[in-house]
C-alpha cells in the first residue's frame, strides 16, 4: 500500500477525521478525538499503531518491520516500516486492531455516539 491507499483505508472508517497536530509532516488519525494511528510523510514513511501489549511484542519478535513506537508508550504502540516483511493484508488487520482498541475503550455514551453516526 502507498500513503494515499493507507489514508484512503483510514478515511473510511465510521468517525474517523485527520490532521497535523504534531507537526507537518505526521498525518494524523482519530476516531471521535482520539489518535489510533499516525502516518509519517517525511519520506521514511511509517505507520505508528496502537496494539495489546502481549501482541505488540509478539509482532515485534516475529517482523523486522515491526519496532516499539516512536515518540509513544512503547508497552502500547508500534511502528510499522513501509517496505518490510508487513504486507498489505497484514497492515490494515493492524490498523483495525488499532481502531477497534481505541473503540473498545470508548464510555457507553461515545458507542452510542458512534453508532449513531455522531
Amino acid at each position: 500500500m502507498d500513503v494515499e491507499e493507507i489514508r484512503e483505508y483510514c478515511l473510511k472508517k465510521k468517525a474517523v477525521t485527520e490532521g497535523f497536530p504534531f507537526d507537518e509532516t505526521t498525518l494524523v488519525f482519530k476516531v471521535m478525538g482520539k489518535m489510533f494511528a499516525l502516518l509519517d510523510l517525511s519520506g521514511k514513511h511509517d505507520m505508528g499503531l496502537k496494539c495489546e501489549p502481549e501482541r505488540a511484542v509478539e509482532l515485534r519478535e516475529h517482523y523486522n518491520s515491526i519496532v516499539p513506537g516512536y515518540h509513544l508508550n512503547k508497552k502500547l504502540w508500534n511502528n510499522v516500516l513501509f517496505n518490510g516483511d508487513v504486507d498489505d493484508i497484514h497492515l490494515m488487520e493492524l490498523i483495525d486492531h488499532s481502531y477497534d482498541l481505541i473503540v473498545g475503550g470508548f464510555t457507553k455514551k461515545m458507542k452510542a455516539e458512534l453508532d449513531a453516526g455522531c
